[in-house]
Formats: structure tokens, sequence, C-alpha cells
């Protein structure tokens, strides 16, 4: 089978070992890295550029508060000339909490992202810029991704709800092979499913008390789920995590044996996404174990 692309980040203490992995990755064929905001993802980026060779890599995403547009557009179109054409700019609004921490007062999202891809683009002198892929989730988003991006990267989307999502794309792109579709999903490697459950709810906890995500998942078919979150968020994560389905769990990520995993990537396939993209988690380590395991259930 096609291999997926895996998401990767560079913690700090293992970053030179992450650039490793990365040549490892890339080494073994698959469809790429793509890169959360923590630890600098940009960063990581520069990095990617240099140290492989062919693999492709975005970022996944780089909120676009978080720099000035100006910055933002000189930065990729620096990784985009050096990697030769291999980087995609994934760009977002990421969530209130994370723009209370930061002091940030965004606007509208559709606005803002608007405004920010015109400005980008309007920057003199940055010898071209990569592809632009929004993160998305919901149809007013997925449309405008449509009208002036060249791609859209889902987060912990219900593969059963993707059809109906891309039902916001216009015909034509849907049917672009060059317009990305990719999916970033949880992804843990075990015999135990109890125990690969465990990490894949405990990852999502934090997410499920998103209200993005939470009305997000609500239109995906998991209102009654998602109720229970909001009742139960003043009582704290163990709370929330008992809300969350075993239904809803194994539409959202994968996880058990390596049969199970390749299945839930050729679903997400079906589903219309070009990208898979497996966030690794282990019920038996740390990150180095986890993409050990995920990388073994494709040898």
């Amino acid at each position: 089978m096609d291999l997926p692309a895996l998401s990767l980040t560079a913690v700090p203490g293992r970053r030179l070992a992450t650039l490793e992995l990365a040549r490892e990755i890339e080494r073994r064929g698959f469809a790429g890295m793509w890169v959360p905001s923590p630890f600098s993802g940009l960063g990581l980026c520069h990095a990617l550029a240099h140290v492989t060779e062919r693999a492709v890599f975005a970022t996944s995403i780089a909120p676009i508060y978080f720099q000035q547009a100006e910055e933002f557009a000189q930065a990729a179109a620096f990784i985009h000339e050096v990697s030769g054409g291999r980087f995609r700019f994934g760009i977002g609004v990421s969530h209130q909490p994370t723009h209370e921490r930061m002091g940030i007062r965004p606007g509208k999202p559709l606005g803002d992202i608007r405004a920010f891809v015109e400005e980008i683009r309007g920057v003199p002198r940055t010898g071209g810029l990569p592809p632009v892929v929004l993160a998305a989730m919901r149809p007013r988003m997925i449309a405008l991704a449509g009208e002036i991006a060249d791609g859209i990267v889902f987060a912990n989307a219900a593969r059963s709800h993707i059809p109906a999502s891309l039902e916001a794309l216009p015909a034509d792109k849907r049917d672009d092979a060059g317009f990305e579709i990719a999916c970033m999903t949880p992804t843990c490697v075990s015999d135990d499913l109890e125990a690969a459950k465990a990490v894949n709810r405990k990852t999502l906890t934090r997410y499920a008390q998103l209200p993005y995500y939470r009305n997000y998942w609500k239109d995906a078919g998991y209102r009654e789920e998602m109720e229970a979150v909001e009742r139960a968020m003043p009582e704290g994560d163990a709370a929330v995590a008992a809300c969350l389905s075993d239904r809803w769990l194994a539409d959202v990520t994968l996880f058990g044996p390596p049969a199970r995993i390749r299945e839930g990537v050729e679903e997400l396939r079906a589903a219309g996404v070009r990208t898979p993209v497996l966030v690794p988690s282990s019920a038996a380590g740390g990150q180095m174990k986890a993409f050990e395991e995920v990388m073994a259930v494709f040898a």
C-alpha cells in the first residue's frame, strides 16, 4: 500500500534525534512529514529543508497570529526555495486558550485567514511562495480553502463525516489531484486495544474541551458525547475522558494491531483524504517508541 505521512515534532532535548528520525522517515518512503506548531514547528521545517532530499513536509499548522505576515511570507518562501519546492505552508487560526495565553485578540476566522493569505501573497521580493494549505474542519472554512488556497488539512476528523465535509469544496477541487486533502489522525499501535484506546482518549481529552472541535463533532453525529463533555468540564479531565465513547474514538483515531491501522489508513483514503497523516503515540513508551511502532506497521 502507499504509505501515509507522519506528524513530526522536535521536542527539546531530542531535536538532533528528531532530524535523524526525519531522515529515516524519508528513507522508508513515507508520504512526508507534517509539523505542528509547538516547539517551533517552522524552525523544524527550516531544518527539514536541509536534512532531507525528497520528502514533502508541511506546517500543520502555523498559527497566523504568531508573527507578522511579512515575516511568515519571507520564512515560507525561504524554505520553499531551499527545499526545491517540497514545502507546504499549512496555516490556521489556532484556538481560544492559546489566544488568551498569548494575549491575542483575533477577529473573525474566515476574514482573518482571507486577509492573511492576501497579505503574504502581496509581500514583495519573496522569490515565490509554497502552496498554502488551510486548517479546516467545517463547511465555510473548507469552502474558503477551495477559493483561495491549494489544499486543506483536517485534524482529528471523523472518518465517517469526511465525505460530507468535502461536499463544501467545489467539484473541480475535489477532482483535482493537485489540491491537497490531508488529515492528521492520532494513532496508537498495540495489540492491547484497551491500552491503545486509553492513550488516544487521553490525547483527545484536551481537544474535546475546545468549542470549535465540539461543534464539529456534534455536526459529525456525536452530539450526545459532546453535550456530556460540556456538562463534565467543570469536574476536570478524567470526567471529560469518561464521556468520549468507544464509537467516537474509533471514528476519530486509529488504534490496535498493525492490520487495523492499515485498514484505517485505507478508510481515510476511501473517504476522500489524499494524504493521511498519522500522529503517533505509544502505550509502551515515549515519542521515539511510538515512531518505531508506527513505522513497523508499514515495514
